[in-house]
């Protein structure tokens, strides 16, 4: 069955979720604020300049959840959520993805955010599938550490090509939309790739070789 496959932030998403979601525990006081502010601006600028540690930002993003039991972080996620998340869905976005449930097509979003901050986002687009950076978990608590390979850049080519295998699916006649420069391994791969409000280099590349150009916003 014919993929679309979705990028989250800055592509289905009017925002960051995982700057977002620091953003929050700063104005919620779970961090300190001016420290982890800085810190957090700092790495989304790496992000953005595609010069990026994942695991340097891993060790500093996850540390939070390590911190307090999954109840708390799930009651913290729904007001995240209603706060910050639902407002950066357009309804462009929203059709974008129906377009793609009316053909029938396999829907899956894959980011770098981890999945405690990106299920609720795919469970509220109605995308039944989601590769996301896993936090480790031991006896229903975050340990702080990531599980497996992150999926950024070339690793979400790795989770991808792992969740093909396991699902019975290839990309032939395959979707994948974003809006980051960081993502050209997997738009590479795809027959069908999509800049979507794409950054400068993103842009550049996609006027290079005629991919469609998005702007949902």
């Amino acid at each position: 069955m014919t993929l679309a496959i979705f990028d989250l932030d800055n592509t289905l998403l009017r925002g960051d979720s995982d700057h977002a979601w620091g953003e929050f525990l700063v104005s919620k006081d779970v961090v300190d604020g001016d420290t982890y502010r800085t810190a957090n601006d700092r790495y989304y600028a790496q992000y953005v300049a595609g010069t990026l540690d994942i695991h340097e930002f891993l060790a500093f993003s996850l540390k939070p959840l390590a911190r307090h039991d999954r109840a708390t972080l799930d009651a913290w996620h729904r007001e995240f959520m209603d706060a910050r998340v639902r407002p950066m869905i357009t309804p462009a976005a929203r059709a974008l993805v129906e377009s793609h449930r009316a053909r029938e097509h396999t829907l899956l979003i894959v980011t770098a955010t981890n999945r405690f901050v990106t299920a609720p986002i795919a469970a509220e687009f109605g995308i039944p599938h989601l590769i996301a950076t896993e936090p480790e978990e031991r006896d229903g608590r975050y340990t702080g550490r990531v599980a497996g390979v992150p999926s950024y850049r070339d690793g979400k080519v790795t989770r991808l090509e792992t969740w093909l295998a396991a699902n019975d699916e290839t990309l032939a006649d395959s979707w994948f939309y974003s809006d980051s420069h960081n993502d050209l391994p997997l738009l590479n791969l795809v027959d069908h790739p999509v800049a979507v409000n794409p950054d400068a280099q993103l842009r550049a590349e996609a006027q290079r070789r005629g991919w469609r150009i998005l702007q949902l916003d």
